[in-house]
C-alpha cells in the first residue's frame, strides 16, 4: 500500500504544482496570520482552481469561527478541512455537518499521555492528524519542525485514518514510516529553504523518500 503524502503551507502555484509533479496526494493550504506561510482567501482561490485534478485541496484553520469558516469555504473549492486547534469532539462534529466535508482533526503528542484524546477525536473526525504538540510560549501550533517520540504510535490502531506529522525531512521520513507504520504523512517545513518559501528539489524527495517503503520494507530502485 503506497504512503500517502500531504505536502502543507503551499504558498505559490509553483509549489502546488511541485506536489502533484512529484506524488502528493493532498496539498494543504495554511489560514492562520500568525503562520508565515498564510494565505488569503483570495490567494488559496486562485491556487485551488489551478490545482492539478486529483490532488486533495486541504484548508488548515486553527479555532475558527463560523465566519471565518464561511468565507473560506465559499471561496475556495477545497475537499477537506483541517483543525489544528484546540477544537473539541462536539466542534469537529459541528464543522462536518455546516460545511459537509471531510474534517481531519489535528492531536499534538509530546507523551504517552496525548494519546488518550485520540480516541474520543476519532468517534468525531474522518482523519487523525498526529503531530508534535508545540512547545509552550509557540507562536505556531504546529509547522514548527519539531518532532516526537515516534515508538509512542508502535502497533497502535484508532478507528480512523491517520497522518503522521511534526518534523519530517526527505531524510528522515523512510525511518519514520518504517517504525510507526503511517500509511499517511504531512510536511511543510521539512522541505522549505526559508520559513514559508517551498523547496521543489526536497518537496520531491521527500515524496520519493516516504513511498520509497512498503509494509515497512524500503523498496530498491
Amino acid at each position: 500500500m503506497e504512503v500517502r503524502v500531504k505536502i502543507c503551507g503551499l504558498r505559490r502555484a509553483a509549489d502546488v504544482v511541485a506536489a502533484a509533479a512529484a506524488g502528493a496526494a493532498y496539498a494543504g493550504f495554511v489560514f492562520f496570520p500568525k503562520s508565515p506561510r498564510h494565505l488569503t482567501v483570495e490567494a488559496a482561490r486562485a491556487l485551488a482552481l489551478g490545482a492539478p485534478e486529483g490532488l486533495c485541496k486541504v484548508a488548515l484553520t486553527v479555532d475558527a469561527d463560523d465566519a471565518t469558516l464561511d468565507a473560506i469555504v465559499g471561496a475556495v473549492p477545497l475537499d477537506m478541512l483541517q483543525l489544528h486547534g484546540r477544537e473539541a469532539p462536539e466542534r469537529v462534529a459541528e464543522v462536518k455537518a455546516r460545511y459537509g466535508l471531510p474534517v481531519m482533526k489535528a492531536i499534538g503528542v509530546a507523551d504517552e499521555g496525548d494519546l488518550a484524546g485520540l480516541l474520543e477525536m476519532s468517534l468525531a473526525a474522518d482523519q487523525l492528524l498526529i503531530d508534535a504538540k508545540p512547545p509552550k510560549g509557540a507562536a505556531l501550533p504546529g509547522g514548527n519542525g519539531l518532532a516526537f517520540d515516534w515508538r509512542l504510535l508502535v502497533g497502535r490502531k484508532w478507528l480512523r485514518p491517520w497522518m503522521l506529522a511534526g518534523g519530517l525531512t526527505p531524510e528522515n521520513v523512510a525511518q519514520a514510516v518504517r517504525l510507526t507504520g503511517a500509511r499517511q504523512v504531512d510536511v511543510s517545513s521539512g522541505v522549505e529553504s526559508a520559513p514559508g518559501v517551498k523547496d521543489p528539489a526536497r518537496i520531491a524527495a521527500f515524496v520519493q523518500a516516504a513511498q520509497g517503503v512498503r509494509d515497512g520494507v524500503p523498496i530498491l530502485r
